[in-house]
């Protein structure tokens, strides 16, 4: 099996139903030719049959790319496939994704439906998708709650429809890691056609899982994986690239990799930012404004020491310049002596001891001392 994880973005599609993201074309295009650059799989650049605004900006984002795939969602509709292999006429790699409910919830309450109706719908939309691409995705939707049994009889009979790759979303972000591995070996052990199709993990983060259901299905034998810059989408959001990508990188003895030039992931998340106007919190992993900042003075004194102590990647493999050193009530003496060397200040330890104790009463009252505080209290 490949050693070589696919990665699929859905920042334009699913990243955009978050309320107050929605995107014009234009924005689409320029986000989809920075993936490019990226070095991410497949774009899933819309849902063509939803309006003509994503419809064109399916059609758009096909003529900009030439490496990834372009991907366009349908539901098991004839109507949605048919919209979404029009949109894509222009891609150099079309791909439809076309699915269906697959937990007895779903497939009662959303469709009133039953199972056997289901796998004969998800057949014809997969044939129908062939007619106009090669390469057809279907995705089984809340299969993180289908039976296992209905799952595999499902995902066999859609491969043999001529599905490329079978996507099993964790639509309501509910299972647990230890789940979700044992869901994917279960298929990857009882589907018999498994290899012929790439499994996909779509993972959604209602209880903070996401990332880790997606490592996890990666190691029971996934080879694509679904996700969106900052990790922004539906409810509580979608698996973060920026995390699946450094997990892979900086895990190296997990024995995969990624084609994404991680020097990126931190200029893509502000674009993605601004361009979505969604604020990236400040402790996100990976890109958040302080996941290389240190204000805790025990940590600043280890990290000046030897930044291996406190940092487990160099920023710069990210593209952050540089880490910080933050000055607040909780920083120590090191790291004072640190900041006002920079600024040309060389104080003996009496004076710094001094120094220490006003700068102390300073942090106290405006949180965080910067370096123009700072040259005030020296001359002071």
């Amino acid at each position: 099996m490949s050693d070589k994880i696919y990665v699929f973005d859905t920042t334009l599609r699913d990243g955009e139903q978050v309320p107050g993201c929605q995107l014009t074309t234009d924005e689409k295009v320029m986000i989809a030719k920075e993936l490019e650059k990226l070095g991410v799989d497949i774009i899933e650049a819309g849902f063509p049959i939803s309006s003509p605004g994503d419809f064109r900006s399916v059609v758009e984002v096909s003529k900009a790319v030439t490496e990834p795939t372009v991907c366009a969602l349908s539901r098991a509709v004839k109507g949605d496939i048919d919209a979404a292999g029009e949109a894509l006429k222009f891609a150099k790699r079309p791909r439809i994704h076309t699915g269906i409910g697959a937990s007895d919830i779903h497939i009662k309450h959303k469709f009133n439906s039953n199972r056997e109706q289901i796998i004969e719908q998800a057949i014809d939309a997969v044939k129908h998708a062939r007619k106009y691409v090669d390469d057809v995705e279907f995705y089984a939707e809340d299969a993180g709650r289908a039976d296992l049994e209905f799952l595999a009889r499902l995902t066999e009979n859609v491969i043999k429809a001529g599905a490329t790759v079978v996507n099993l979303p964790d639509t309501t972000g509910y299972v647990l890691p230890n789940e979700m591995y044992d869901r994917i070996n279960y298929l990857m052990n009882n589907v018999p056609n498994i290899d012929k199709a790439i499994i996909s993990m779509h993972n959604h983060n209602d209880l903070g899982l996401a990332t880790a259901n997606t490592i996890a299905g990666i190691r029971a034998g996934a080879r694509q994986v679904e996700v969106t810059i900052n990790g922004i989408g539906e409810r509580a959001g979608n698996t973060s690239l920026e995390e699946v990508a450094m997990i892979l990188k900086v895990h190296k003895s997990l024995g995969y990799h990624t084609d994404i030039d991680s020097t990126m992931l931190f200029p893509m998340s502000n674009l993605v930012s601004q361009t979505m106007r969604m604020q990236v919190q400040a402790n996100k992993a990976i890109v958040g404004r302080n996941a290389f900042a240190h204000s805790s003075g025990i940590h600043q004194d280890g990290f000046l020491k030897h930044t291996d102590t406190y940092e487990i990647i160099n920023p710069q493999e990210v593209g952050v310049p540089k880490s910080s050193i933050v000055l607040t009530a909780r920083s120590g003496r090191h790291a004072l002596k640190h900041r006002l060397e920079m600024l040309g200040y060389k104080l003996e330890k009496p004076l710094l001891d001094d120094t220490y104790k006003r700068f102390l009463d300073l942090a106290d009252q405006i949180k965080e001392v910067n370096d123009k505080d700072l040259v005030k209290l020296m001359r002071a």
